[in-house]
């Protein structure tokens, strides 16, 4: 089974992006994942809208921006302006999530919803309907290089069964600890999405490894 592979670009040489995107223009991978991040929702703080512009005048493929940040609401607009194709927003740090992904969707992009590894599946029954994209956090978000939490893979089989339930067809992705040893199981799982961020940029052949991840 194959799956779309998204390089994590925080993973990436920042002192080099222009090279670095050359690889992934190159590379199979359909998708390249972007991680806004605020300071006060994570502990972290990543890039902006000049910084996504910039990645995006660098690649035509579909920037899949997940936003780490309080009042999700206003990054909308100036993430759709700097070159967002999809934006994941989470669960943890929403009002009024259904009221969020109608305006993610409003705006174009595709509407995702992100949760910590401590949310439950669950709490997104009643908003199935207005989402295209599940991100399940397989670390605890706001840093890379973090280890695979194993209970994801139940999580997973719940999220799957979620979905066949509701007859609906929204992508679920796993973001966090993504490596060679763990992928097939995901993929196998139902996972349609594998984020990877020090797994491809630490290889010794990047595009490889996107090869690797992708399918058997």
């Amino acid at each position: 089974m194959s799956v779309v592979v998204a390089p994590s670009v925080l993973s990436a040489d920042f002192s080099d992006l222009k090279s670095e995107f050359a690889m992934l223009n190159a590379s199979d991978a359909p998708w390249i994942h972007l991680d806004v991040m605020d300071g006060v929702f994570v502990p972290n703080i990543s890039f902006g809208m000049p910084v996504i512009s910039a990645m995006r005048r660098l690649t035509s493929k579909y920037l899949d921006v997940h936003l780490m940040s309080v009042k999700p609401d206003d990054y909308i607009l100036p993430l759709k302006k700097a070159g967002a194709d999809g934006l994941t927003v989470h669960y943890e740090a929403c009002l009024h999530l259904d009221r969020t992904l109608a305006q993610i969707r409003a705006e174009g992009m595709r509407a995702g919803v992100a949760l910590n590894p401590a949310t439950p599946v669950e709490v997104l029954l009643d908003v199935l309907h207005a989402v295209e994209l599940v991100c399940l956090m397989s670390v605890n978000p706001g840093f890379g290089g973090q280890s695979f939490l194993e209970r994801t893979y139940d999580k997973l089989s719940r999220l799957v069964k979620m979905r066949s339930d509701a007859k609906s067809s929204f992508f679920i992705e796993i973001d966090g600890g993504v490596n060679f040893d763990n992928a097939p199981r995901l993929r196998g799982l139902g996972a349609d999405v594998l984020v990877a961020g020090n797994t491809v940029f630490a290889a010794p052949s990047p595009m490889e490894a996107v090869r690797k991840l992708a399918r058997d």
